[in-house]
C-alpha cells in the first residue's frame, strides 16, 4: 500500500488497500503494453472465459473491463479529489497483476506519486493522466483486440466514475467534487472533440416510485456472456424478452 493513500482505504474501501502497489509487491505483474498484445490478451480472455462457458468474445471483454475499471478508477479519482494526490497511472508505466482466474486485482506503479504542487486549475488538468494517459490508449487497444465498440468500454469506465462520485457525495458531503462532476458533465474536451465520459448514466422518474431510477445510457452487452442477463441499470432492461440480473457492482 502507498502510505499517503491510507486515509482513503477504510470502511467499505478497505479492500483497495493493496490495489496500487510498488515494485516490492511480491505478486507477479506484466507491463500493460505487453498485456495489450493479441497473444497475451487472447490468453487472458480465454482463462477468464472458463468461468462463463458458451460466451461471446465481445461480452467477455466488456465484463472483464468492468472488473478492471472498478479496480482502477475509484482509488485514482478519490485520491485526486479528496487528498489532492496525483498517482502515476500513465498506461506505459504500469504493470497489471492478475489472479488465478485472470481477473485484474492490482497495479504496480513506477513510484508512489505525490501531492499536486499546486492544485489543478480545471477538471481536464486534474484527470489528464487518467483520461488521456491511461483510459484512452487502454480502451482503444481493447476495442481493437476484442471488436467491442469503444462506446461500450467508455460507458463501462464512466459508469464507475459516476457511481464513485455518488458514493463520495454521500460519505463526504462537504468535499469539493466539482472537478469530478465537471468531467462527466462536459460535452466536449478542450480540443473540441466529444467527451467520451459525458453523462454515462441518467436518472429517470418511474411511475409510483419516489426514488429515481439509475440507468446507463449504453448497454455493456453482458447478456452476451453465458449465465448473465442484462443488469438492473441497463437501457435494454425493459425490452420484451430481456431478463434482469445483478450487475458487476453497480
Amino acid at each position: 500500500m502507498i502510505p499517503a493513500l491510507a486515509p482513503l482505504f477504510i470502511a467499505d474501501f478497505a479492500h483497495y488497500r493493496d490495489v496500487f502497489v510498488l515494485d516490492d509487491d511480491l505478486r507477479p505483474g506484466m507491463p500493460l503494453r505487453a498485456f495489450l498484445t493479441p497473444e497475451t490478451f487472447d490468453d487472458v480472455l480465454t482463462r477468464f472465459a472458463a468461468q462463463y462457458p458458451a460466451s461471446d468474445r465481445r461480452g467477455l471483454a466488456s465484463i472483464w473491463t468492468q472488473y478492471y475499471f472498478i479496480k482502477l478508477i475509484p482509488p485514482v479519482v478519490a485520491a485526486s479529489l479528496i487528498l489532492d494526490y496525483r498517482l502515476p497511472v500513465q498506461l506505459d508505466h504500469l504493470q497489471l497483476v492478475l489472479d488465478e482466474n485472470a481477473m485484474p486485482v492490482a497495479f504496480k506503479l513506477p513510484g508512489p506519486g505525490a501531492h499536486w504542487a499546486s492544485k489543478p486549475l480545471d477538471t481536464f488538468q486534474r484527470f489528464n493522466d487518467l483520461l488521456e494517459g491511461h483510459l484512452r490508449p487502454f480502451i482503444d487497444s481493447v476495442a481493437e483486440l476484442s471488436r467491442v465498440s469503444p462506446k461500450v468500454l467508455w460507458s463501462n469506465a464512466g459508469n464507475y466514475f459516476e457511481w464513485l462520485l455518488g458514493v463520495l457525495t454521500s460519505a463526504l458531503p462537504h468535499a469539493d467534487l466539482r472537478h469530478g462532476h465537471g468531467l462527466i458533465n462536459a460535452l466536449n474536451l478542450p480540443d473540441g472533440t466529444r467527451n467520451p465520459l459525458y453523462q454515462p448514466v441518467r436518472y429517470l422518474k418511474v411511475d409510483g416510485q419516489a426514488e429515481l431510477k439509475r440507468q446507463r445510457r449504453i448497454c455493456c452487452v453482458r447478456y452476451r456472456v453465458g449465465g448473465l442477463e442484462v443488469c438492473g441499470n441497463c437501457p435494454l432492461a425493459e425490452r420484451p424478452g430481456r431478463k434482469r440480473s445483478a450487475s458487476v457492482r453497480k
